[in-house]
């Protein structure tokens, strides 16, 4: 049956693909630049091409839109003073003000008691508090992160994080702290390939949405349309703004470089089609899944996402189902990489 009106294209199982597991890129490449599979949506053509070749694709008539997060190093390795048992705890946010109580991912927390006192990266002491507040000896802030954390990987990726990813798992032009997950179609990007974009097209924004660790969540309902998506923190300046309404009144192409972005993006499309130049900043919990009407992208870059996972369902719902899912079997025939450090797909 076709995707769109048939019976089973809200069934989650309309989303899955087979994906050969040495085809996920648990390690990222020597350099940014990866290949790239280009899917025009109007002709079902794919070209395999490289990341630069996005390059042509980019004019003055384009703007494109990035996202500007930061990924926080919130990942810490410690022990049990007790035991000497290890403990690896994600710290998604503060509690308070000050950053003494933080709510984290700990693991194994079925082994930890209340108060278990925890020595972190061999610097910092905490102590547990079920199911997933640690109080730290002194406040925990971006600077001490910085110094002690590790960057907080795909939950796929089973290794500890190295220094490399330190570099590799943050895009060149991250500048605002506040994600526990890279916005992986901008990993893409060098320096070099930024300047030049900058130089081609129409207009560069920046917006940021804060990746938070529900992204990686599994979709747990059959029925698609059942699902409740995680929230995402979005601030979106007055300037990116006035970019916007200019690029929707002008009749330019929107090119949003990854899927935070068309999230983020969909999110502020009431404002921008009534042309309110203001800053704009909330949680957004928007859901896109085939049947939705976008109403400010008009091409995507991004990579190729897991299985039965709400991503997919986001780029599914932009360039349909059935020639997504054709596009990730051309992508396993030719051998591209999957997932966050993996190969790209730009969809115009």
């Amino acid at each position: 049956m076709g995707p769109q009106g048939s019976k089973d294209l809200y069934d989650l199982d309309a989303y899955d693909y087979y994906l050969p597991r040495e085809l996920i890129a648990y390690e990222p490449l020597r350099g940014r630049e990866d290949r790239l599979l280009v899917v025009d949506r109007d002709s079902g053509v794919f070209r395999d091409r490289k990341v630069g070749d996005l390059l042509e694709y980019i004019n003055e008539d384009v703007v494109v839109v990035f996202n500007d997060t930061k990924v926080i190093p919130a990942r810490l390795l410690g022990r049990k003073v007790r035991s000497g048992g290890q403990v690896d705890a994600l710290l998604m946010h503060p509690e308070d003000g000050d950053g003494w109580v933080w709510k984290a991912l700990v693991k194994p927390k079925q082994r930890l008691k209340e108060g278990e006192e925890i020595v972190f990266e061999d610097r910092l002491r905490g102590y547990y508090h079920p199911p997933d507040l640690i109080r730290f000896e002194r406040p925990v802030d971006i600077p001490l992160l910085e110094e002690i954390g590790r960057m907080p990987l795909p939950p796929y990726i089973k290794r500890v994080p190295e220094d490399r990813d330190r570099q590799m798992y943050q895009t060149v032009y991250a500048r605002r702290y506040g994600a526990i997950a890279a916005p992986t179609a901008g990993l893409h990007f060098t320096p070099e390939m930024l300047e030049e974009l900058k130089a081609r097209a129409g207009k560069v924004v920046f917006i940021t949405l804060h990746v938070g660790y529900g992204t990686f969540a599994p979709i747990k309902t059959q029925d698609i349309r059942e699902y409740r998506i995680h929230s995402e923190w979005v601030e979106v300046g007055r300037e990116a703004m006035a970019e916007l309404v200019e690029a929707r009144r002008s009749g330019k192409k929107i090119l949003a470089i990854g899927t935070t972005v068309v999230r983020t993006l969909e999110t502020v499309a009431e404002f921008v089609e009534k042309g309110e130049v203001k800053d704009f900043s909330g949680w957004t919990d928007i859901y896109i899944y085939p049947g939705y009407r976008f109403r400010m992208v008009d091409m995507l870059f991004t990579n190729f996402h897991l299985p039965r996972s709400s991503l997919l369902l986001l780029v599914c719902a932009f360039a349909g189902r059935d020639l997504v899912l054709r596009a990730y079997r051309h992508a396993v025939e030719k051998g591209y990489r999957f997932f966050s450090y993996g190969s790209a797909m730009l969809i115009i």
